[in-house]
């Protein structure tokens, strides 16, 4: 698994969607796409989600173009992207040669992106199973900083981080990534009787949580028009704390906690989706 952060400035003004994850999605199968055709097929074509992109985090103007906001040139601007496919070294070697070696763009609709600089760091399911066993006395901090999509049945999608909800969500993408041995294996009832959600851990805004619709994908209807997909989600910062909690479940969802950073957390997550970063500290 990898994790890549990217930074990078517009080489003039000029506007990009509000949801803009599904714009960089695209442009970032471009990038890959003109570097290895296979690759960037494997990417869109993959059902464990192979991309996780945060979109872009950074300073916007207004725009005059409705649903637009507009990226300056004299501001730089985040992108994370996660990796936890088990094909991820050809993804991450083929997002290096483009945007490193090569020295590539990333163009968007209506202009381009020149990356100024791309870090990465690695783990594996082991080593976050190990470091979760490090913590005696957890509490799990979320800060959703994109809007976080996830589907309790069918289309309805919750607008709270409830505990069950958020964890099974990451349970999900680690079991569909992990080895065989370390799958996990939790029930519901446990997770809803010995976890609490304690939104807005700090009292910083009162009741923290926004709510937003966001543009994820755009599909061809039968009469060849093209239609908008949209998808409701929250943003905000909970934590979660334990109550009488044996160990294996507490080094669970700390496992999958820290896993978040790199697989984003609910659905959609190539497309901006569920961007999550993630801090754990000892003591309740």
């Amino acid at each position: 698994m990898r994790r890549i952060d990217v930074t990078a400035h517009p080489r003039s003004r000029f506007p990009v969607p509000v949801s803009d994850g599904y714009s960089v999605y695209s442009a970032l199968l471009g990038v890959l796409e003109d570097v290895d055709a296979e690759v960037s097929a494997h990417v869109h074509d993959s059902p464990l989600g192979s991309l996780h992109n945060s979109g872009l985090q950074g300073v916007f103007a207004d725009s005059d173009r409705d649903f637009h906001k507009t990226l300056l040139p004299d501001e730089e601007y985040q992108l994370t992207l996660g990796i936890v496919d088990p094909a991820d070294s050809e993804i991450f070697q083929t997002l290096v040669n483009a945007l490193v070696l090569q020295g590539d763009t990333i163009e968007l609709s209506h202009g381009s992106l020149q990356v100024d600089s791309f870090e990465s760091s690695n783990t594996t399911h082991e080593e976050l199973v190990a470091a979760a066993g490090e913590y005696e006395d957890p509490t799990i901090e979320l800060c959703f900083q994109t809007p976080t999509c996830i589907e309790l049945a069918g289309d309805v999608t919750t607008m709270f981080p409830s505990r069950w909800a958020v964890f099974n969500s990451l349970l999900g993408k680690w079991n569909r990534s992990c080895p065989e041995e370390l799958q996990l294996d939790v029930e519901k009832s446990a997770v809803e009787s010995q976890a609490i959600e304690k939104p807005d851990p700090e009292q910083q805004d009162g009741y923290c949580f926004d709510t937003h619709s966001l543009l994820v994908n755009r599909v061809e209807n039968d009469d060849g028009k093209t239609r908008n997909l949209f998808s409701q989600g929250f943003t905000g910062t909970c934590a979660y704390e334990f109550k009488n909690a044996d160990e294996s479940l507490r080094n669970a969802l700390v496992a999958v906690a820290l896993f978040g950073e790199y697989s984003g957390v609910g659905s959609s997550v190539a497309r901006g989706c569920g961007n999550v970063e993630v801090t754990v500290t000892n003591g309740g």
